[in-house]
């Protein structure tokens, strides 16, 4: 049944308080958290299934469906080669026959997001929420039109309606195109390559090529930088590197492809230095784009940017002020914990009387390769283009305990950011086992406000990589304003 609500002065008659476009992370925050403050609530979403296009997709969204959960899933099972190998030297006798079921691992992660999948549905429908199932598009300022699966059409109206569609995997436009596959596709291949080809240098190619070369398949990374993941601390850029060399992958730097074709042995892959490989799958990790095009955005007149993302305000809302968006579609921050945080701030501005910017400050990350990269606040480059006094670099370079065992060549590395001035820490990062469970804690002490005189006054846990953070006592160098690196 419609509401009376009261704007402007007059009594205008909705059908939600809110519906929102999209049941993905920051689409269900925001919509359990807005039905918490007492909010009439609706959300509609595709139809289930592992691999997204325009009208198939889940509750759930990218991230638990075909994104951070299953692609985790796959980090956790193609670790066990390299732990097979460690074991050795710690006195295990391991037969050299050790065989590996990539169709029961897949048949396991895909049970796992059937199951997450169930439980964002029971966490919706707990919360008051109606979900509808089909695909949204605005027809008006408060007016959402929903194409159901058997192809009807419903419309409904809302005082607030909330975009919360995300991104979608890109393409490269090369001859053969059509032959590559996205991370949606590389998560429930039916068959495990033998021989793959990635094409990215971001944290999407760099965890396919660790996942795959962890399950004993050849891979040829492919970017076009020096280092891959541009964006993170150059030096820990270049640790990354030499690890992924270190387990087998072959990098590419300063190369992309030019064409793709199908052949008798394989799909041939040409460069741009004129270099033929031959590969059993080719992967575009080359970047994601907001999913913006069917929303029939201009109904509305709403706003976006040339790369087809939402333009919002510091608080999630769009031009249009009954219109809001948040996640990957408005590709602010572009991951799950800021668009929980987004939906949770869009919640208590509208909803809870408690207008609320969401912080971009000291978000910490991690790229889950093998070994894993993990920081928060700023790299040393950033720091330095921000300096208004001198940047105090600390590192550490070590060789994990196990290592020293296990035989294996690979150091951990960790640096801490700090500001002379202060003594604030404001940058840190860290590759090595672990680091995305140690950087967490070391995000909760740089939102505090840590300093490094406070850093160094903490007792460490030993042994243990995460000490090292507190004993680190000397500076490795000192970076001038104005200075380049």
């Amino acid at each position: 049944m419609a509401r009376k609500m009261l704007r402007d002065g007059e009594t205008e008659v909705y059908d939600y308080d809110l519906f929102v476009i999209g049941a993905g992370s920051g689409g269900v925050r925001a919509s359990r958290t807005s039905a918490g403050f007492g909010a009439k609530v609706a959300i509609c979403e595709l139809p289930f299934h592992p691999i997204s296009s325009e009208t198939i997709g889940g509750v759930g969204g990218t991230c638990v469906i075909r994104g951070c959960v299953p692609k985790k899933i796959l980090v956790y099972g193609s670790a066990f080669r390299g732990e097979f190998e460690d074991a050795r030297n710690f006195g295990w006798e391991l037969s050299e026959d050790i065989n590996f079921n990539w169709k029961k691992l897949l048949n396991s992660k895909t049970q796992e997001i059937q199951r997450l999948n169930g439980i964002y549905k029971r966490l919706l429908t707990n919360a008051g929420v109606t979900m509808i199932e089909g695909e949204g598009k605005l027809a008006g300022p408060h007016e959402v039109e929903v194409t159901q699966p058997d192809g009807s059409v419903q419309k409904y109206t809302a005082k607030h309606i909330l975009i919360a569609t995300g991104s979608r995997a890109q393409r490269v436009k090369i001859p053969g195109e059509e032959l590559a596959i996205t991370s949606d596709e590389a998560l429930s291949l039916e068959e495990l390559p033998k021989r793959a080809v990635i094409l990215g240098g971001g944290y999407i190619a760099v965890e396919f090529a660790s996942i795959w070369r962890g399950m004993g398949a050849t891979v040829d990374l492919f970017y076009r930088k020096e280092l891959p993941l541009r964006g993170f601390d150059d030096e820990m850029r270049a640790v990354v590197a030499k690890n992924l060399e270190g387990r087998g992958i072959k990098l590419h730097p300063q190369s992309t492809l030019t064409e793709l074709s199908k052949t008798d042995e394989g799909i041939k892959v040409v460069t741009d230095h004129g270099d033929v490989l031959v590969a059993d799958v080719v992967l575009f990790a080359t970047g994601r784009a907001p999913n913006t095009k069917r929303l029939n955005l201009a109904a509305a007149g709403v706003e976006t940017d040339k790369t087809g993302a939402i333009k919002v305000d510091e608080y999630s809302c769009t031009n249009i002020p009954s219109i809001w968006a948040v996640g990957d579609v408005t590709n602010r921050m572009n991951l799950t914990p800021v668009a929980l945080m987004e939906g949770t701030c869009f919640s208590k501005t509208v909803f809870g009387g408690e207008p609320t910017k969401p912080d971009y400050k000291d978000i910490p990350c991690a790229v889950f390769s093998i070994p894993p990269l993990s920081v928060v606040g700023l790299s040393e480059q950033q720091a330095l283009e921000q300096a208004t006094s001198d940047v105090l670099v600390f590192t550490s370079s070590f060789t994990p305990m196990k290592n020293t065992i296990s035989g294996r060549q690979e150091k951990t590395v960790m640096k801490l950011v700090v500001d002379s001035a202060t003594d604030r820490v404001i940058g840190a990062s860290m590759c090595g086992p672990d680091a995305p469970e140690i950087m967490q804690g070391i995000g909760v002490a740089m939102k505090c406000g840590a300093t490094k005189k406070q850093f160094d006054s903490t007792v460490g846990i030993h042994p243990s990589a995460a000490e090292e953070f507190v004993t680190m006592r000397s500076v490795t160098r000192r970076l001038t304003v104005g200075s380049k690196i």
